[in-house]
């Protein structure tokens, strides 16, 4: 599908935003390192359905604005975006909301402090926060590797990820075709893999630095996790003990997929989202 795309300006950034339809409204938020065309082949079928379907290339991705502190990424700050982009667009109903990899974390942080803002949530491939940092057991441990790399200092992953042709992103991808379709071409532009990389490093560091407190309440918005039997980078442990955090949950596996739902079974994960719509 050819994303037609217009740009908005929300929250001090300016926001390249697919925005089609005039039905309900479902928020896409993508994650590391994609862009709004990471959901090109979900939208057809979520138009179709009659919904009004809006995806933004995030903070540091695609052709949206790339702020340069590490500090213009953390959690607060990209929370900020979905709330401005929305009102910028003239949004003023619930939204139903669906993420995939940061953009679940970021899903997850939103309905956590902001539940009035959104009907319902799709989490694909990341857990709820607590889950993943405390539920993911010893699997999730050893798949969060590379997070160590991102973490260094003096822009090491920068170096390592990119030199020889992106040899080690595209090992570290599996050698997936979107490499050099969008992965590339996005991340080669100056400052833009480091941009993509402060999500990592302005929230993974401030969530190892954070004091113990107390629990937040459990997620009031109704949740479907949906995790795929192939993921690289995340256990199942890590998405299924979500439930815990959750007051209405719904679980779906993908199987024979890997990390990137919306690339690789886009058909499948529309038809399991429209269906849990139904059910709403």
């Amino acid at each position: 599908m050819e994303m037609k795309t217009k740009f908005v300006e929300a929250n001090g950034m300016r926001f390249n935003v697919f925005d089609e339809g005039s039905g309900e409204p479902i928020l896409l938020l993508h994650g590391f390192p994609d862009s709004m065309q990471v959901w090109r082949d979900v939208i057809p079928p979520l138009l179709d359905a009659g919904y009004r379907v809006i995806a933004p290339d995030q903070r540091g991705f695609g052709e949206t604005t790339a702020p340069e502190n590490v500090s213009d990424y953390d959690m607060p700050n990209l929370i900020a975006d979905i709330i401005h982009l929305l009102a910028a667009l003239g949004v003023k109903e619930k939204v139903k909301l669906v993420g995939h990899d940061w953009g679940a974390g970021l899903g997850w942080a939103a309905v956590i402090s902001k539940p009035e803002y959104f009907s319902s949530y799709v989490a694909m491939s990341t857990g709820h926060t607590i889950s993943y940092n405390k539920e993911g057991g010893f699997e999730q441990e050893v798949k969060k590797w590379y997070i160590l790399c991102f973490l260094m200092e003096n822009h090491f992953a920068e170096q390592l990820f990119s030199q020889n042709d992106w040899a080690a992103l595209r090992l570290f991808t599996q050698n997936h075709p979107e490499m050099d379709i969008n992965w590339k071409p996005d991340m080669e532009r100056p400052g833009r893999f480091t941009a993509a990389i402060n999500w990592y490093r302005a929230n993974i560091t401030r969530a190892m630095k954070a004091a113990p407190g107390p629990l937040p309440p459990n997620v009031t918005v109704p949740v479907l996790g949906i995790y795929s039997d192939g993921d690289w980078y995340l256990s199942e442990k890590q998405m299924t003990e979500s439930h815990k955090y959750v007051d209405n949950w719904t679980y779906q596996v993908i199987q024979g997929c890997g990390h990137w739902i919306p690339l690789d079974k886009p058909l499948e994960a529309a038809d399991i989202i429209l269906n849990y719509y139904k059910t709403l």
